[in-house]
């Protein structure tokens, strides 16, 4: 069966992690940009991902930051994939060494697969609702019916949360999906009950996918 990835973002307290990898999320992404509330010093993203387990990806977002910022990102954090969220080149996203992802500002039209090809070399595409040059982790969805199929593996994010991501899954059919404050009593605040929410409504919407597909 065919199975939606999750990830869960903007992680900043140990009981949080701790929680989001005994739900058995594939995922937990850290921010490190200054203008975000849930922002990390590279030594609390440092001790955070001294908690992660093998086989949970690290993601560490990062938006419009220098080089010499990221490689100290890499250097203290030593994450599994970078996650870019700003106007960066793909020449300066693949330019690390190491994996990434870039996100897609959908707040208008957008030719994914124009943006695909521009980003070849990126392990996925992350729609999410921000404008360009903003943050994610407004709350706000977006139009998903603007997300058209490309070769590059696509993760929903951007105002996902228990109630609707398996609308979003049945329509878009992501890999995977992203979620932040779909999960949080506060920014940077995960609840324990929402995040099993989240993951149970995701497991439900492939379940249901593949009794529509066995049908």
């Amino acid at each position: 069966m065919s199975r939606t990835r999750i990830k869960f973002c903007g992680l900043r307290r140990k009981q949080d992690l701790e929680c989001a990898v005994a739900l058995g999320v594939d995922a937990v992404g850290f921010v490190m940009v200054p203008a975000s509330k849930r922002c990390l010093s590279l030594n609390q993203a440092a001790k955070l991902r001294e908690r992660v387990p093998a086989f949970v990806n690290v993601v560490t977002l990062l938006m419009d930051a220098p080089a010499r910022d990221v490689r100290a990102v890499i250097k203290a954090v030593q994450p599994d994939l970078l996650q870019f969220h700003g106007n960066e080149t793909a020449e300066f996203c693949a330019s690390f060494g190491l994996p990434y992802i870039k996100a897609v500002a959908m707040s208008g039209p957008v030719d994914l697969a124009r943006f695909a090809r521009r980003y070849r070399g990126s392990r996925g595409l992350l729609l999410d609702s921000h404008a360009p040059g903003q943050m994610g982790g407004s709350g706000t969805a977006f139009d998903w019916t603007v997300a058209t199929p490309t070769s590059m593996p696509l993760i929903l994010a951007g105002g996902l949360n228990a109630q609707n991501v398996g609308k979003g899954i049945a329509q878009v059919r992501p890999y995977a999906v992203d979620v932040s404050s779909g999960i949080e009593l506060q920014p940077g605040v995960k609840d324990v009950q929402r995040m099993r929410a989240f993951v149970d409504a995701v497991a439900r919407a492939d379940r249901a996918w593949q009794r529509k597909n066995d049908g």
